[in-house]
């Protein structure tokens, strides 16, 4: 058995990938098939005797286009997608100003007036509208297709409603051109611009969400170094990571990134791993320990024995699991692709039967075509197209003025029946770097000046804690005899006095007077710093990863909502703990490795949990992408913000609370519009077939218009109340 990632175009809706999987799962020598909407794929799993080629063929043959095998290295093709959209944007409003401007009393163009210039009028629409049937050719090629393969989409109802508008209004067009002025309001060109333009500007935002999802592959791969530092007989080799071979000899020096997952053999270091534990602390790594790919060294130089590399790395593990992931999430169709199947097909057999009966009854020819059109034209489907991705343009871009960016329209359906969200902590709930959190001050100096002393001290190195006092110089001393103490901490002179900055092992021979408050310090979580002055300690520093200041807002808003709250974390249990507490979050899973958080994510959905994903690191990517919901930040790691559906980019964690509530109001205005859609086509497909006819109740084809065009308004408008809501 033999498995392969396909990549698949033309898809437009969960129905689309759906179609695709069912066709393949038929295919002789298809075990298994799994389409990927988002990442435009297809993993298959297939018997040895079966070529590429030929899985190919089955992708074309089900109706949408094959083209190649799956490469992360590819270079994206250029799009100019944004370029039609705005010359089109401009354009349409040229278009709405002639067909409108006489209904608001604004001066018409010169010849181009209504009744004046009626073949004027008409045909400038008709020449205008061109451009946009051009521009959609895709979308009403994949809709009669998708027609005659007895497979309806929304694809095919926007062709439908597109094609109805259009033919009604180009046949309108011909008579007026022969003479028949009157049927000058019988003109719909307009509908159809503005439907294509709509359609395809909800189809820009999601190929946009799924170019970068299909990127953070690439971003995992970036995490390893291109080359590795090879030790031979000669001293030392740099060599490419491709010509790393198991059991190679390889140096890693401050500063470098480890090349290749393996075990050290020699020296002693820190290591940046929070890529892969969100462990914001560096973690020490000696003789016999394992390092991994892409962890940064601090402060030493470490030989170690190359042991995984290639497809059976950490790194490469973490790309299966976010394929997987993605691959494996359960396709939610939108409300218009579940109603499609069934609506176009009995509209077009009322408008057929409609003819049928009027000529059986032995009416004339054209009044049998008359309630026929009528029939079609007053059920077209235009507001029923518009009525999802209306909503969620709206939603998304008011979302995204309020610090949100969703990168998904299909997410806003799937957020509201969340029940369970699950934190990472580290750049999470925490700010994920290393601040002062307490001081202890037991000198003459004022607190400032001694946090000045100390950034002074620590500017000149490279250990992370370092970091936590940038803030604190205000003025320049004049350090010397700068020395690390390796394992210990550090040793300086300031104008004649010496100064040790370090753990507790520095107080060797030195007695400790603060064991209370050193007591206290660690039971807060904190990373503890002595502070000497020759060889009497003068303050102690506590250094943590700080609670963001809306977390515990946040999680308290998020409980009132009924969902049920998890911190599921890399970092020690202690530590998670004494977070968990503060924020009153009583389910806290610490020490997970990436892996054990995907594991965990998955076990909550078996029991039927609806579980949101909130992180920030690489080490989040593979469960961001496993949960139904994946939320990041801005400033997170690009393999977790492309593997989330949502993205806080004004670093605020109560925008999340924003998140679920926008979700709630966009999915009942979707619904609301959908009402609006049908309750037209209720009302009136039987005025059109002419049933209440006998009582003076009929309407034309020109009513029917109308009656279509106040349906698309109304779920215009409603559409549009979801900007004005404080959400």
């Amino acid at each position: 058995m033999k498995n392969v990632i396909l990549k698949v175009e033309g898809m437009t809706c969960s129905a689309c990938s759906n179609h695709i999987e069912k066709y393949l799962i038929k295919q002789k020598g298809v075990i298994d098939a799994r389409v990927n909407l988002v990442l435009g794929q297809a993993i298959i799993h297939y018997e040895d005797n079966l070529s590429i080629d030929e899985l190919g063929k089955y992708i074309n043959d089900s109706g949408y286009k094959y083209t190649g095998i799956y490469n992360e290295h590819e270079e994206s093709k250029k799009d100019n997608s944004k370029i039609y959209l705005i010359s089109l944007g401009i354009l349409i409003i040229l278009i709405m100003y002639i067909s409108m401007s006489h209904m608001v009393h604004l001066p018409s163009i010169p010849f181009l007036h209504m009744m004046n210039y009626p073949i004027n009028y008409a045909t400038s629409l008709f020449i205008l509208t061109i451009p946009y049937l051009i521009y959609g050719r895709d979308i009403l090629f994949n809709g009669i297709k998708n027609l005659f393969q007895k497979h309806a989409n929304m694809d095919t109802l926007v062709t439908l409603g597109v094609l109805v508008s259009f033919l009604y209004s180009f046949i309108n067009m011909i008579l007026i051109i022969l003479g028949n002025k009157m049927l000058i309001g019988n003109l719909y060109f307009e509908s159809v611009c503005m439907i294509i333009l709509f359609i395809k500007l909800g189809r820009y935002i999601d190929k946009n969400s799924k170019e970068k999802t299909k990127e953070a592959i690439k971003d995992l791969v970036k995490v390893t170094p291109e080359y590795a530092l090879l030790k031979n007989k000669n001293g030392e080799k740099e060599i490419t990571i491709d010509e790393v071979k198991v059991g190679d000899i390889l140096i890693v020096k401050p500063g470098m990134k480890v090349a290749v997952d393996g075990t050290v053999i020699k020296g002693t270091a820190h290591f940046d791993e929070s890529f892969i534990t969100g462990e914001s602390n560096p973690s020490k790594k000696q003789v016999n320990d394992k390092i991994v790919a892409g962890s940064i060294n601090y402060d030493g130089v470490v030989e170690y024995k190359a042991l995984k590399i290639g497809p059976k790395s950490t790194i490469s593990e973490m790309v299966h699991l976010v394929l997987e992931a993605s691959n494996s999430k359960m396709p939610i169709g939108r409300v218009a692709d579940k109603l499609s199947s069934y609506f176009v097909p009995i509209i077009i057999l009322i408008a057929i039967l409609t003819f049928v009966i009027y000529i059986v009854l032995g009416s004339s020819l054209n009044t049998s075509l008359i309630h026929m059109v009528t029939v079609l034209v007053v059920a077209c489907p235009c507001s029923l197209g518009l009525a999802t991705p209306l909503a969620v343009v709206v939603s998304i871009g008011t979302s995204a003025k309020k610090g949100l960016l969703i990168k998904s329209s299909e997410i806003l359906e799937i957020a509201a029946h969340i029940d369970t969200i699950v934190f990472d902590k580290t750049g999470t709930l925490t700010y994920g770097k290393l601040s002062v959190s307490e001081m202890y001050n037991y000198s003459k100096y004022s607190d400032q000046d001694l946090l000045n002393i100390i950034a002074n001290i620590e500017s000149n190195s490279t250990h992370p804690i370092s970091e936590s006092f940038k803030g604190y110089k205000k003025t320049e001393l004049n350090v010397s005899s700068y020395k690390e103490l390796s394992g210990i901490g550090i040793a300086a002179r300031i104008d004649k006095t010496d100064y040790y900055l370090g753990n507790n092992k520095i107080l060797k021979n030195i007695k400790n007077d603060y064991k209370e408050d050193e007591e206290k310090l660690a039971n807060n979580g904190n990373s503890i710093i002595y502070i000497l002055e020759e060889n009497q300690i003068i303050g102690l520093i506590g250094v943590k990863d700080i609670i963001r200041k809306e977390a515990k807002k946040t999680i308290k808003k998020l409980k009132n909502l009924g969902l049920d709250i998890i911190m599921l974390t890399g970092d020690n249990e202690i530590t998670a703990n004494i977070i968990g507490k503060e924020l009153k979050i009583d389910n806290i899973i610490a020490e997970c490795m990436p892996r054990d958080k995907t594991k965990y994510i998955k076990d909550l959905q078996t029991r039927g949990k609806k579980v949101a994903m909130v992180g920030d690191g690489i080490n989040d990517a593979p469960s961001l992408a496993t949960a139904l919901v994946g939320i990041s930040f801005k400033n997170s790691t690009d393999i977790a913000t492309n593997s989330s559906n949502v993205i806080i980019t004004n670093d605020n964690i109560d925008r999340i609370v924003t998140f679920f509530s926008t979700s709630k109001k966009t999915l009942r205005n979707i619904k609301q519009n959908l009402f609006w859609a049908f309750i037209y086509n209720i009302l009136m497909i039987p005025l059109a077939i002419g049933l209440f006819s006998r009582i003076g109740l009929e309407i034309n084809p020109m009513i029917a218009s109308a009656s279509m065009m106040l349906s698309s308004l109304c779920v215009v408008f409603n559409a549009l109340r979801l900007a004005k809501v404080n959400v």
